[in-house]
């Protein structure tokens, strides 16, 4: 097979060029073939060259064209703005996110390419998928975007794209043609309570859930199905993050539908993130048999969950073609769950459950939260009951195409970001920052005073008004360590 090419370049040389036959046959000196092949190395290198300007002029038209969109959007959405007070407005308004250092920009809404009922893989010809609930958990504490993100304000809070949606409300807008205003819940802790409803005033009250204490995914998404399992006997949940970032909204709706088929028939279904390289981050989900699903042609077994590898063992799963990204989506019926809660973790169930059976009556609730809540096991989900299950073959995977992440550190939150040629990501406005011979890297000048940078390469710089961050992408997976070091020295409230 050819290999891939740029355009308009040519092919390298390769470093091992022909040997004349003469030479084979000792008709040339040692000298004359390592100059024959110091040729060769010089021409590609040479080509070399060529390729990376190639590339650079590449990245440089690729920025152009971002530029313009976003020039573009910017302009449509002042007139979607003019629209507010019309009944063709979109039924979720348009609000800046309430983040506390990021300044003000203009609200764009970008209207759903789900809108055009056009999708050959969507098995249905309504974007709404009857008896699904969107539940979308919504926590964190904080720590791997600091100082960004602090405890009261994660960074599902934050809009992190510079496109005047949150990731929490981006989430929202995602979910919201699949379930509908009255099947969305959101499961966050007391203390983000407020700003959850302040960021999705849409959100019915009554599917607001609030934790007074962080319990781990297990709880949460179980605490959804326990008041669910009371509320539609047959609801099917579909949970997904609230600080997650997807795109191809077509190849996501297409992977619920299949997973909501795929749970039908009694499957805790999860989707399966395709593998864009070697990740060591993230856990894997290995393929097994397909299941024989109407409506659902990809519906596979899962085989093992695999906790995060070392490189060389997440380069050996990429290389079989058998392993997805373990994103934590799961789409499970709300009564099966709790099934599985019980055989797998029966203390979890019950609490849940005594919980859920108070959850209408607001006095009986809060007793039930201060009296129950704080026995419940910490554990996700995962662990909880996905891997026991798989073990069983009761879990199920679709393999999905759509691009994800989830926005774990500085370094994969600047792979987001639009950057000019040989220059750092920039979040946030970009008058405050002057860079000379510096590449790669994010800059974040939240604090709005003038950060310069002269031949430092890499770097993650975020400077807001009470603390300042200065590491490299290659160790920003380890900023909720220098977190943890600010609360024992004393520095605790940088981080509320």
């Amino acid at each position: 097979m050819d290999s891939p090419r740029f355009p308009n370049s040519r092919p390298l040389h390769p470093i091992t060029a022909p040997i004349p036959d003469r030479a084979k046959q000792g008709g040339l000196s040692v000298e004359d073939m390592f100059t024959q092949i110091m040729s060769a190395l010089q021409k590609s290198t040479i080509d070399i060259a060529d390729l990376r300007q190639e590339c650079n002029e590449l990245r440089q038209a690729n920025s152009n064209l971002e530029r313009y969109i976003r020039e573009q959007a910017v302009h449509n959405g002042s007139k979607q703005q003019q629209l507010a007070g019309s009944p063709t407005a979109p039924p979720s308004p348009v609000m800046r996110p309430r983040t506390p250092f990021l300044g003000p920009s203009g609200a764009i809404y970008v209207p759903s390419p789900l809108g055009d009922h056009s999708l050959s893989a969507y098995p249905f010809k309504v974007r709404d998928i009857p008896g699904f609930w969107a539940v979308v958990p919504a926590g964190g504490a904080g720590t791997r975007l600091w100082p960004l993100s602090r405890e009261t304000c994660p960074k599902f809070l934050l809009d992190l794209t510079l496109r005047g949606r949150s990731l929490i409300q981006a989430t929202w807008d995602r979910l919201l043609p699949m379930a509908g205003q009255a099947r969305m819940m959101v499961v966050t802790g007391e203390i983000h309570s407020q700003a959850v409803r302040d960021q999705l005033p849409d959100l019915l009250p009554r599917n607001l859930l609030a934790e007074p204490s962080p319990k781990e995914s297990g709880a949460a998404i179980g605490l959804a199905a326990a008041v669910l399992c009371r509320r539609d006997p047959d609801a099917i949940i579909g949970s997904f993050a609230a600080d997650h970032m997807i795109s191809g909204e077509d190849a996501f709706l297409s992977a619920v539908a299949e997973a909501v088929e795929t749970a039908r028939h009694n499957h805790l279904v999860t989707i399966g993130i395709a593998p864009s390289y070697p990740a060591t981050g993230f856990g894997y989900i290995r393929l097994g048999d397909k299941l024989d699903i109407p409506n659902a042609p990809n519906a596979r077994v899962v085989s093992q969950f695999k906790e995060k590898p070392d490189a060389r063992t997440a380069a050996s799963y990429l290389s079989t073609g058998n392993y997805r990204w373990n994103g934590g989506m799961f789409v499970v019926k709300a009564k099966f769950l709790m099934e599985l809660y019980h055989k797998y973790q029966p203390e979890l169930a019950e609490g849940l459950e005594a919980i859920a059976a108070q959850w209408d009556d607001e006095k009986l609730r809060a007793k039930a939260l201060e009296d129950i809540w704080p026995t419940l096991p910490k554990i996700a989900i995962d662990n909880a009951v996905a891997e026991p299950a798989a073990q069983e073959g009761m879990v199920a995977v679709v393999p999905a195409t759509f691009g994800w992440d989830d926005v774990g550190d500085f370094s994969s939150l600047a792979d987001l970001l639009p950057a000019e040629v040989n220059q750092p990501r920039i979040l946030g406005d970009s008058k405050w920052v002057v860079t000379e011979q510096s590449a790669g890297g994010i800059i974040v000048p939240a604090s709005e005073r003038l950060i310069a940078c002269l031949g430092v390469d890499d770097l993650v710089v975020v400077d807001t008004p009470d603390a300042l961050l200065i590491t490299t992408r290659a160790r920003s997976q380890e900023v909720k360590r220098l977190v943890k070091k600010c609360r024992e020295t004393g520095w605790k409230s940088v981080t509320l």
